[in-house]
């Protein structure tokens, strides 16, 4: 190769490297690993993992826990979906009281798993 063909080449590969890389492409989805608010907690789907875990929890616990519905609501991207659910429910007695869930989520394998559950604490 002659010596302006080797220059034209350096030449190129400089000026390709030097070039910006192009911008990524807007996400609307939360970025992977952190907790994002959930900004329609009336959404259906929300609403209905709070049911789908209430109603999972009183199956496991036998406590005839009745889902109210989802107050607030965070998510994190995972392979698949985590979701942070805090909820109103009523026990066996009427009595209504602050839940919080943790949901994991995974469409494309049709994966659901009540990961934890809890009464909050008292304000």
């Amino acid at each position: 190769m002659s010596a302006r063909a080797l220059l034209l080449l350096a030449a190129i590969l400089l000026a390709a490297a030097a070039a910006p890389a192009p911008a990524p492409a807007a996400s609307t989805r939360a970025p992977r690993c952190g907790w994002s608010p959930v900004r329609d907690v009336s959404d259906p789907h929300i609403q209905e993992l709070g049911g789908w875990a209430v109603a999972d929890h009183a199956r496991r616990a036998n406590d005839g826990l009745r889902f109210g519905k989802v107050t607030s609501a965070q998510e994190q991207i995972v392979d698949g979906m985590n979701y942070k659910l805090f909820l109103d429910a009523a026990d066996a007695s009427g009595d209504v009281a602050d839940y919080g869930a943790l949901v994991y989520e995974q469409e494309r394998t049709n994966t659901r798993e009540l990961t934890s559950f809890a009464r909050a604490p008292a304000k």
